[in-house]
């Protein structure tokens, strides 16, 4: 909820608006995976995978002319991102964690997830997406367990007083 100080009498109160109570419609949080080499198909079907899962922020490809949210690129390295903030930021799709057998769709969600403000949850079960690599290459599950969905939920939803809070336990979870 907003709220808004009015003046009344030479004394201050707080005036809300029912229409700042409204819930925020889906965040769009766009993705560029153009510079993704082989990994273009893996990424959307990563990004595909969080969208079926939360409702307060949807992960959408460019459109041309737009400046994306998150840039995927491919290396030779090992899997990971950058956040810059609140879904923004940098993945590399490492293809040394594909060449060890690890999923290159699994990847990409985890690290989406990161992006969206979730910290590696070390050692984990398969079941954890923010696991990563420590579920082992037979692990495949690109899909955040209920704690994950429930934290990006609360990331990109509720009222404008409400974000505030949410993007710093992100940026503090993530740094």
């Amino acid at each position: 909820m907003v709220t808004a100080l009015a003046w009344t009498g030479g004394q201050a109160f707080a005036a809300t608006s029912a229409e700042d109570d409204r819930p925020f419609a889906a965040r769009v949080v766009t993705y560029d995976a153009s510079g993704a080499a082989e990994f273009r198909q893996a990424v959307d079907r990563g990004a595909a995978a969080w969208n079926q899962s939360v409702a307060n922020v949807r992960l959408e490809p460019v459109r041309a002319g737009q400046r994306a949210n998150i840039r995927v690129v491919a290396d030779n390295g090992w899997p990971r991102a950058r956040m810059t903030s609140l879904g923004n930021g940098t993945v590399w799709m490492g293809r040394q964690a594909v060449a060890e057998g690890y999923n290159s769709v699994r990847i990409a969600s985890h690290e989406f997830g990161h992006i969206l403000g979730l910290p590696d949850v070390k050692p984990g079960p398969c079941s954890s997406l923010m696991s990563g690599s420590s579920a082992g290459v037979s692990c495949t599950n690109p899909y955040p367990d209920s704690r994950e969905r429930a934290a990006v939920e609360r990331y990109f939803g509720g009222s404008l007083a409400a974000r505030p809070a949410a993007l710093q336990q992100a940026l503090a979870l993530a740094g």
